[in-house]
């Protein structure tokens, strides 16, 4: 029996369940600026439709091509956040004072992801075919494909799994938004107040953001991330919070919230805080990528050229037609000059080749660091300009975001033999769904962000931090506190140091300094739940490894989609009334 791929209702399923997650992906960046894979929760859910439908007699059961072109449409579709809807994209709408109007963000943000396909398409030759890297998201989701269509029953009963978690943290996203708020207890201590406190009376647990927040989202964002992470997510949040803010407050570097026993500083304290979790998380990533590429030149890695598998000249024609759309939409919509729009192309094709690398060795797509340098990089050769700063990085990051997620796909692919220029396809419509609706949701969630974001509602760590290294590179560096440029050079210093340990001796008992810096830039609320769930997640691996094995992830999924789909939801419908 032939095997079939790019069919019209495999499109369509990837369509269908791209345009219900993608909301997700905004919703949890938005939140706390991670976003989440989708592509096993699109082969379940796809799979289990279609198989329904078989058990029906109303259809055929999906072939294990088809549930590949899906899920590479439907992620193609949730990634779309990497194309700038969380960071670079809201970041300029604070400074500028608005949104930009729907048609112009659909077009900008498909024109961006574009990019990334074509990127994809012309490293899947040296990554995949000749490095063998093994992205190990793509091989996960690989096995996942071949065990759904090898082994019915079982992804019944995952599929099973991961609805009712939806159904529950849904309705519980629900009631807590809405009639029934759930309980947020603090941890109960305060701090005396002194120094340049004087007359604020106590610092509270609240002030701090030390509170347990129910958010099943982010227990299952820990139990997908492990216990590494999670504790590392601890850590910062102690150091920063817990050490450093009091600290600052005192000696007056940092400023405090109203004197409020019951508000959160959140907002005051993230303006100084920023900097030394922007410079942990940028200074271990880039060592990171550094130690990649010599591990890789020592090794005497030769650096593949093009395989002729008669696609070579589509790829180049791809890649020049993506690449001329970038140009002319960063003209167009923003103003940009035309060599400085020029100039974001090859170095958003040189980072989204690091990025791409460092995920298939990795499964951690580094984006974040991405769009640090690619500032940096804008901040030489356009100074002063906030708009090309924010912009050029954002050509970067979009490019770099979806060549990784794609490149997973298409180790997918490599596993099945499927074309994988019917995976191009198939990420085209994706990709074109997400735009559309990642762009609407967004500018329904936030029509004020200079008002909503950037607050214990939505934190959104990603716009907080393209938004501070855009203003600082407009006015130049002398404008950055003598301390906060104190806790960067401390910060930058212990990434780089505890990145090289790690490269040379295992990370089994070092912090992950990425996930440390994330934790003081967002509350530490959200790393207490994140760490929570990743050390449930741990003890039932620990314990009842079977268990765990079949249907953690399953779980873990479905509660973060149940409460992202219930948030926006919760959200839309507020706006609308």
């Amino acid at each position: 029996m032939s095997q079939r791929h790019l069919t019209i209702r495999a499109i369509a399923t990837g369509v269908l369940f791209g345009a219900l997650l993608t909301p997700c992906n905004v919703y949890s960046g938005l939140k706390i600026g991670w976003s989440f894979n989708i592509s096993i929760i699109a082969l379940l859910l796809g799979a289990g439709l279609w198989g329904l439908l078989a058990r029906l007699g109303l259809a055929r059961a999906l072939t294990r091509g088809e549930g590949n072109i899906a899920q590479t449409a439907a992620s193609s579709s949730a990634n779309i956040i990497s194309g700038g809807l969380v960071a670079p994209i809201p970041a300029l709408a604070i400074l500028t004072g608005a949104n930009l109007p729907a048609p112009q963000l659909i077009a900008w943000v498909f024109v961006v992801s574009f990019l990334g396909i074509w990127v994809a398409w012309y490293l899947r030759d040296s990554l995949l075919l000749r490095s063998g890297l093994p992205f190990p998201t793509g091989r996960a989701t690989a096995e996942t494909l071949l065990e759904i269509f090898n082994e019915g029953r079982e992804a019944a009963l995952k599929l099973r799994v991961l609805l009712t978690a939806t159904a529950v943290a849904g309705t519980l996203k629900w009631l807590d938004s809405g009639p029934l708020a759930l309980p947020r207890p603090s941890l109960g201590f305060t701090l005396p107040a002194g120094g340049a406190l004087v007359g604020h009376g106590g610092i509270t647990a609240k002030n701090l953001t030390f509170t347990l927040d129910p958010s099943l989202m982010l227990a299952g964002f820990g139990a997908i991330i492990g216990p590494r992470a999670g504790l590392s997510l601890l850590i910062g949040a102690i150091v920063a919070w817990g050490l450093l803010g009091p600290w600052g407050l005192a000696a007056g570097f940092i400023t405090p919230g109203p004197a409020d026993p019951s508000a959160s500083w959140f907002p005051a304290m993230i303006e100084w805080l920023l900097w030394p979790g922007v410079s942990l998380m940028v200074a271990s990533a880039l060592t990171k990528f550094a130690l990649h590429a010599l591990g890789t030149h020592r090794r005497g890695a030769a650096v593949p050229g093009p395989t002729r598998d008669g696609a070579a000249r589509w790829r180049l024609l791809g890649l020049g037609l993506a690449s001329a759309l970038v140009v002319i939409a960063q003209v167009g919509i923003f103003g940009i000059h035309w060599v400085i729009a020029t100039l974001a192309v090859p170095i958003a094709f040189l980072l989204a080749m690091v990025a791409s690398r460092v995920v298939g060795e990795t499964g951690i797509p580094p984006i974040g660091a991405i769009g640090k340098v690619s500032q940096l990089g804008t901040g030489v050769t356009a100074p002063g300009d906030m708009t090309s700063n924010l912009i050029g990085a954002n050509v970067a990051g979009g490019a770099a975001g979806q060549s990784a997620d794609l490149l997973n796909d298409l180790k997918v692919g490599q596993a099945i033999g499927a074309p994988p220029e019917r995976q191009i396809i198939a990420q085209v419509f994706g990709v074109a769904t997400g735009s559309l609706v990642g762009s609407l949701v967004y500018l329904r969630l936030i029509p004020d962000p200079g008002a909503m974001l950037i607050t214990e509602e939505w934190p959104a760590p990603a716009v907080a931090t393209w938004k501070v290294v855009a203003e600082t590179l407009s006015a130049g560096l002398g404008s950055i506190p003598a301390s906060a440029l104190a806790a960067v050079a401390v910060a930058g210093t212990l990434g780089i140091v505890i990145s090289i340990l790690e490269h040379r001796h295992g990370a089994r008992w070092l912090p992950s300094m990425p996930a440390v810096g994330l934790a003081m830039v967002i509350p530490a609320s959200l790393s207490l739940t994140m760490c929570l769930g990743s050390l449930i997640g741990a003890l039932l691996t620990r314990w009842r490894t079977s268990l765990a094995e079949r249907f953690l992830i399953a779980a873990a999924s479905g509660l973060i989609a149940g409460e992202s789909l219930a948030g926006v939801g919760r959200a839309l419908l507020g706006i609308l009334e």
